[in-house]
C-alpha cells in the first residue's frame, strides 16, 4: 500500500517550513523594511521619514518613493571613502589574520594530541570576556603612555611616544586580534585533519620543510582558508566599535557611517540606503566563496 502523500505540514515538510518561516520573518521581513525607509525622504517627524504611499483620500494611495539617497551614495565623497575604506580596512585586517592564524593553526594540528584541546581553550579564552572591554583594553595599550609606547622607550627603539592610537592601523590590528579565532578554527579544522604522511613523501622527495608547507599544506588547507577569510572580512566589513573607539575622526568606514547617519544626523533614509549597499557589497564574497566550494568539491569528487 502506497503511503499517503507528503504535504508542506507532514513532518518532513514542517522541519524545513520552519527555517523557511524564520528566514522570512526576521531576515526578509526585516530587510524589506529597511529597503522601504531607504526611497522615503528624511523629515523632523516621528517616524522621522516620509511614508512610502500617501493617501489622498480618493481612488489609490500615491507611491512617493526616492531614488535620491542611492544616487547621493554615488556623488557624496564621504560614502564613497567609507565604501573604499571599509574594504582596505577590512582587506587588510583579514590579511594580518591570517598572518597570525595560519602559523597557529598550524602548530595547533602539529601539536600532540593531549594538547591541541588546550590550546584550542586558549584561542576561544578572550571570548569569554565582553567584546567592549577588550577592545578598551587595545586603548591603554596603544595610548601614548599605554604599555607599547613604555616597552618601545625602554627598550631604547624610540625616544618619544609613538601615535599609534586613533590611526587606521589601530583598527587593523584590533580586527585581527578580535576576529583571529574566526581564522584559526577553520585552518586547524583543514590541517588537523591532513594526513601527515603526505608531507612525509614530500620529504621523501626532497622538498625542503618550507618548500613542502607552502605546495602541501596550504592547497589542502585551501576550504579552511577561504572560509577563515570570509569570517574575519565580512564581519570586518560592517565593524562599528572598532573603528569608533581604535580609529581617529578620518578613519572612515560603513558601520561607522551607517551609525552616525542613523543616531546622530537621525537621517534613517540615508542610514538604510548605506544598509543596503553594504548587503550588497557583502553578497559578492558570499557568491565567491560558494563558487569556491562548488569547484573544490567538484575536484575532490573527480
Amino acid at each position: 500500500m502506497a503511503g499517503a502523500p507528503r504535504t508542506p505540514f507532514s513532518r518532513p515538510g514542517l522541519v524545513a517550513l520552519l527555517p523557511f518561516l524564520w528566514l522570512v520573518l526576521f531576515v526578509l521581513v526585516p530587510l524589506a523594511i529597511v529597503f522601504k525607509i531607504s526611497l522615503a525622504e528624511s523629515v523632523l517627524a516621528r517616524p522621522p521619514y516620509t511614508p512610502l504611499f500617501e493617501w489622498s483620500g480618493e481612488g489609490w494611495p500615491q507611491l512617493r518613493a526616492s531614488f535620491a539617497n542611492y544616487t547621493l551614495l554615488i556623488e557624496d565623497d564621504v560614502y564613497r571613502r567609507s565604501l573604499w575604506g571599509s574594504l582596505r580596512i577590512a582587506a587588510l585586517g583579514t590579511l594580518a589574520a591570517l598572518a597570525i592564524g595560519l602559523p597557529l593553526a598550524y602548530a595547533m594540528s602539529r601539536a600532540p594530541r593531549r594538547m591541541q584541546g588546550t590550546l584550542l581553550l586558549a584561542v576561544m579564552l578572550p571570548f569569554w570576556t565582553a567584546f567592549l572591554i577588550r577592545i578598551y583594553a587595545w586603548m591603554v595599550l596603544l595610548r601614548n603612555e599605554g604599555l607599547v609606547n613604555l616597552a618601545l622607550r625602554a627598550l631604547g627603539i624610540t625616544d618619544v611616544p609613538l601615535a599609534m592610537l586613533g590611526t587606521e592601523g589601530a583598527v587593523v590590528l584590533g580586527i585581527a586580534y578580535a576576529y583571529l579565532p574566526f581564522m584559526v578554527l577553520p585552518i586547524y579544522a583543514s590541517l588537523e585533519r591532513q594526513d601527515p604522511a603526505v608531507l612525509e613523501a614530500a620529504a621523501d622527495l626532497g622538498a625542503p620543510p618550507a618548500a613542502a608547507f607552502w605546495s602541501v599544506t596550504v592547497p589542502l588547507a585551501r576550504p579552511g582558508i577561504l572560509a577563515g577569510c570570509l569570517l574575519v572580512f565580512l564581519p570586518a566589513l560592517g565593524e562599528v566599535v572598532i573603528p569608533d573607539l581604535l580609529g581617529g575622526s578620518g578613519t572612515l568606514m560603513l558601520g561607522r557611517t551607517i551609525w552616525t547617519e542613523f543616531f546622530q544626523n537621525r537621517d534613517w533614509p540615508m542610514a538604510g540606503a548605506l544598509t543596503i549597499l553594504l548587503l550588497v557589497v557583502l553578497g559578492g564574497p558570499l557568491l565567491w566563496l560558494q563558487r569556491q566550494q562548488a569547484r573544490l568539491l567538484a575536484q575532490a569528487e573527480r
